[in-house]
């Protein structure tokens, strides 16, 4: 799962979008029904709700709002249905609608707020990625996420960078392998590390993590599928770039800690493969959107 994964971008995997959803809606509704909702609205009254972005971004998550009104009102075509709805990717302005929904009054408010938390998070994903991915352009560099992420959402998480234009690496800790300083603490050098990791896990993918350059030489010698520079400067970066076409040429670079936006570019013309981004998904901020009713009978 290491190199280039999530270049396509299928939509969410259904089975997580249910079950994120059954979630929140339990959070919602453990306490019995909306009380404010059935106490205010009339049964049997309908309206359309758009739910759109107040500033401009890109948007994910599109379906899971509609999985939170499917689950809330029912399936689509008996008493709700989806008027228009933008695909995830689509970079809205403020006020253009992401999704545009009919149906029963009561059903609309309460899947409210359930879709908008999920929309807002990983619309805010997908445009945090989407900047990160602009700054490096024209530099061939790719953006990727990590493992920080919020627990139970990492799938649709990840899903939203790639809405944004990123790459996915690691799901989990199964899907490939990432030596870190502890566990070359543990296994006494870089290339027993890396020894040890191909016998016990073979077939796949190793990276490993580097933060002086003696271990960058040891993992390249090695012949490591990737290789993370922990707070490398962009000059250190060329120069590890320079190294690797001499001792590995088919090893790929990831540069990784201390990165900023403003300071992406620099990073990836230094001709590293990769930057790692943990903030697109640990400190997202969301993207603002609102759900308006109107035309209520």
């Amino acid at each position: 799962m290491i190199a280039g994964a999530g270049a396509s971008r299928p939509e969410p995997d259904e089975a997580e979008v249910r079950r994120v959803v059954a979630t929140a809606l339990e959070e919602d509704l453990r306490y019995g029904p909306d009380a404010t909702t059935e106490a205010t609205v009339p049964a049997m009254a309908t309206a359309t709700a758009d739910l759109t972005p107040r500033v401009p971004g890109v948007v994910a998550g599109v379906p899971v709002a509609v999985a939170v009104f499917e689950a809330v009102l029912g399936p689509r075509g008996r008493d709700w249905e989806v008027v228009s709805a933008c695909s995830d990717g689509t970079r809205l302005a403020a006020g253009a609608p992401a999704l545009v929904v009919r149906g029963r009054v009561r059903g609309l408010l309460t899947a409210e707020r359930t879709a908008l938390n999920l929309l807002c998070h990983l619309s805010g994903v997908a445009s945090a990625t989407a900047e990160w991915v602009a700054a490096v352009a024209g530099t061939g560099c790719a953006i990727r996420d990590s493992r920080k992420t919020l627990p139970g959402l990492r799938a649709l998480q990840k899903y939203a960078v790639r809405c944004g234009g990123g790459l996915n690496h690691r799901l989990g800790l199964g899907d490939a392998v990432l030596i870190k300083d502890n566990h070359v603490l543990a296994a006494g050098s870089v290339t027993e590390a890396l020894r040890a990791a191909r016998l016990h896990a073979a077939g796949l993918p190793c990276e490993v993590e580097v933060d002086e350059v003696d271990q960058l030489v040891e993992a390249l010698e090695a012949g490591a599928d990737e290789v993370l520079l922990d707070n490398f400067t962009p000059a250190g970066c060329a120069r590890a770039v320079r190294m690797r076409d001499e001792l590995s040429p088919k090893t790929r670079l990831e540069a990784s800690g201390g990165l900023t936006l403003d300071r992406a570019h620099a990073y990836a013309a230094s001709g590293v493969d990769y930057l790692a981004v943990g903030a697109l998904t640990h400190s997202a901020v969301s993207l603002d959107l609102g759900m308006d009713l109107h035309a209520r009978t």
